[in-house]
């Protein structure tokens, strides 16, 4: 079992903490922690990205897989590594980003929108797989990939998934091998 699986154990979503604050940070990823969250995913595009990553770090990094998402530049990679992070997402399926990411211990979810993106993504060392925009790519769409996918492939639709059809997507994932990612919203 690798060190995601392990993570989605207890709850098979991801947290997308989109535009949260250092000062939110504690207090945010506390009540995610309670409530069975194990991956936090702070988007660089928020204010002060790094700073949030380090100070999730520092009181969660034991129990959560923690990092951040929209990686757009390869020394980002390093950057979030210095926080404490351990995780990567990516909105595109950049190769240099995956490889240097995993050169550096990280886990690492290229964004595809594509089964040719997947499998560059994949061969290039990805974890998982960030299909996006999910909101563009149906459910048939990603039952279409599983059936060529390697079967222990984890995909996580992202863009778009909401409480009211996150039950459609978890059943067109096969959800016994792919979570969808609901982005936690303030």
């Amino acid at each position: 079992m690798s060190s995601l699986h392990r993570y989605l154990r207890p709850l098979p979503l991801v947290a997308v903490l989109r535009g949260i604050t250092p000062a939110e940070i504690d207090a945010v990823g506390a009540a995610l922690a309670d409530n069975g969250f194990r991956i936090l995913e702070v988007p660089l595009n928020s204010p002060d990205p790094f700073e949030s990553i380090a100070r999730m770090a520092r009181e969660f990094g034991e129990h959560c897989l923690l990092g951040a998402g929209t990686v757009l530049k390869l020394e980002d990679v390093a950057r979030v590594a210095d926080a404490g992070g351990k995780l990567i997402v990516m909105p595109h399926g950049d190769v240099a980003i995956v490889r240097e990411a995993k050169r550096l211990g990280l886990v690492c979810l290229p964004g595809v929108a594509t089964t040719t993106e997947a499998f560059a993504a994949l061969d290039a060392g990805a974890d998982g797989l960030k299909m996006f925009p999910a909101e563009q790519l149906s459910p048939a769409v990603l039952k279409a990939w599983r059936a060529v996918l390697p079967k222990d492939t984890l995909v996580f639709p992202v863009g778009g998934i909401r409480p009211d059809n996150i039950a459609v997507r978890a059943v067109a994932a096969q959800y016994a091998a792919a979570f969808a990612a609901l982005e936690a919203k303030r």
